[in-house]
């Protein structure tokens, strides 16, 4: 059974967790507290030396970083990456878009209001919302005529982008205005297997499907 590093408010590491329950794919949870530099001591950075969650470890030692990496290699041959190569390139799109325009503001604003860092980054916070909006138009336009990112089936792109999008309010973005976003978000929802960001099933250490 592979492990999960996981920070169970963290999404990127929810991106994983919820690849996985939709795959009916079991997992031993290894919780790890970002907050409380748990992925800074000797005996995680051996695992990950650039001591970020989330962190997957299979039984004969392989282990893989980055959300997305992740996401990818957990989704080949299944409904969630695409065959075809035009639809994979376009899922790729998706997932760099993801990390570079979308999660480095409402990733980054949640955090800082989880954290109590709002005020020590008041000059920067304009900034990071105007980029949040502007990802967050993108997606907007995009999805008007579709029902998902890629294709007409349900891809690791939407979830990737799923992740933070779906708690971008924690962040005080303002979702009411993004209709085709908003009822993506409520067909992402109703997929069987679907889990919630802070949803644990079992004790901390054991999470299974």
């Amino acid at each position: 059974m592979l492990r999960l590093y996981d920070y169970l408010n963290s999404g990127n590491c929810y991106k994983v967790r919820l690849l996985l329950c939709l795959l009916g794919e079991p997992f031993e949870r290894i919780p790890v507290n970002i907050l409380k530099g748990e992925t800074r001591t000797p005996e995680f950075l051996e695992k990950n030396p650039s001591h970020r969650v989330p962190l997957v470890e299979w039984p004969d030692g392989h282990r893989l970083a980055e959300s997305n990496a992740i996401l990818w290699y957990l989704a080949e041959g299944t409904r969630f990456l695409p065959g075809e190569a035009w639809e994979r390139a376009q899922t790729l799109q998706w997932m760099f878009f993801e990390q570079y325009s979308h999660e480095p503001a409402i990733a980054v604003v949640r955090y800082w209001h989880h954290a109590g860092l709002i005020e020590q980054n008041r000059g920067a916070l304009p900034g990071k919302m105007e980029q949040g909006y502007q990802a967050l138009n993108i997606l907007e336009d995009h999805l008007r005529e579709r029902e998902y990112l890629v294709g007409a089936c349900y891809t690791i792109a939407d979830i990737a982008l799923y992740a933070y999008t779906h708690v971008a309010h924690e962040g005080g973005f303002d979702l009411r205005g993004y209709s085709a976003v908003n009822s993506w978000l409520e067909r992402i929802r109703s997929h069987p297997g679907h889990v919630g960001i802070t949803d644990e099933v079992g004790p901390p250490g054991s999470y299974s499907v």
